[in-house]
């Protein structure tokens, strides 16, 4: 064999993650509702695995509310437990966590919708999952490949907009900005070291990063650089942080009418969505938009209806000629009318 050959294998775009979810949902029953395109988007990043683990729990939801079909909202569902683990609702937590969870939630996620170079907020909820006591979701719109400095600056701001929220509202900080505090250090650093985007280092990269784990050597990056550029790269991590904690503080101090609202509706629903967040940004009331949200479920159900009746009055009407030499199956259908089975 030929071991000079290297052949990477990456995460499947768009295109890919829909077909692998064909193949996944081959022998399950889709409700018509059911848009594979829309998962397919929904899901960035995910291997063909995650797909199959989505598909096998929405199977698995939609079993134990004893459906016939899976739905769109059994594979929502599915696609928020493979990213942030199942729902705990049977956790206790007292009303002044529950406010903490709050108010952090919200400050992601006005400050992530507000900035002009984040992805979308798809959700929000304060309901424990895994071990987070709440989170954000954000989806991006199209598979990205490459990301600006702008993207990674907006990104670190919204990740430390939880903290800043606490900060404000309640002046006092938690501990559950630890992953945030871990992720936007860990971007930093990247942008520095790696991707040359320091104003005051340059366009270089620090340090040789080993990318093959050999020997029980982990992945990691060698020092090649002095303690002189250790320091300035330390200096360069703080002043970035700082620009951005600051840039969020900034819009949730400008924004505050909204941040309230956002946590308020939290502590009401638990979970809003991309609807609910844009109608609170509006300055909308989630009561006109549930109303308005039932009178379109009301009006698509009695188009339904009528659909039926006048599908059931032309079948009434129509005669169908009957030819004595016209074989019928068993079930009483001619071949012309016979249903095509998918194989």
């Amino acid at each position: 064999g030929r071991f000079d050959r290297e052949i990477t294998v990456g995460f499947p775009d768009v295109k890919g993650r829909e077909e692998i979810l064909k193949v996944h949902t081959r022998n399950k029953p889709l409700a018509d509702e059911v848009d594979l395109k829309v998962i397919a988007r929904s899901t960035p990043g995910f291997t063909g695995a995650d797909l199959e683990n989505v598909v096998n729990e929405a199977a698995l939801l939609t079993a134990r509310v004893k459906g016939k079909r899976i739905g769109m909202q059994e594979m929502e569902e599915a696609i928020e437990r493979v990213i942030a683990g199942t729902e705990k609702r049977s956790r206790i937590i007292s009303e002044f966590e529950k406010k903490i969870v709050a108010y952090h939630e919200a400050g992601h996620a006005l400050v992530g919708y507000l900035l002009p170079h984040t992805d979308p907020v798809h959700k929000v909820s304060i309901i424990p999952r895994g071990r987070a006591g709440g989170y954000t979701l954000m989806f991006p719109e199209e598979d990205r490949y490459y990301m600006t400095r702008s993207e990674l600056l907006d990104r670190v701001s919204m990740l430390l907009a939880g903290r800043v929220s606490e900060q404000i509202v309640l002046n006092e900080i938690s501990t559950g900005a630890q992953n945030d505090l871990e992720r936007a250090t860990s971007i930093v650093r990247q942008m520095i070291m790696e991707y040359g985007m320091s104003d005051a280092l340059g366009p270089i990269t620090l340090g040789k990063k080993h990318d093959q784990v050999f020997l029980g050597r982990d992945l990691a990056r060698d020092r090649d650089f002095s303690e002189e550029i250790a320091k300035a790269i330390d200096h360069e991590i703080r002043r970035i942080i700082e620009s951005c904690y600051q840039k969020a503080q900034d819009i949730i101090e400008n924004n505050r009418d909204k941040l309230e609202l956002i946590a308020q509706s939290l502590l009401e629903r638990e979970t809003l969505d991309a609807e609910e967040i844009k109608a609170l940004m509006e300055g909308k009331s989630l009561g006109e938009l549930d109303a308005l949200r039932e009178s379109k479920r009301n009006h698509a159900g009695d188009n339904g209806s009528k659909a039926t009746a006048h599908q059931k009055d032309e079948g009434e009407k129509k005669e169908i000629p009957v030819d004595k030499k016209e074989e019928h199956h068993d079930d009483g259908n001619p071949p012309d009318r016979e249903e095509k089975k998918e194989p």
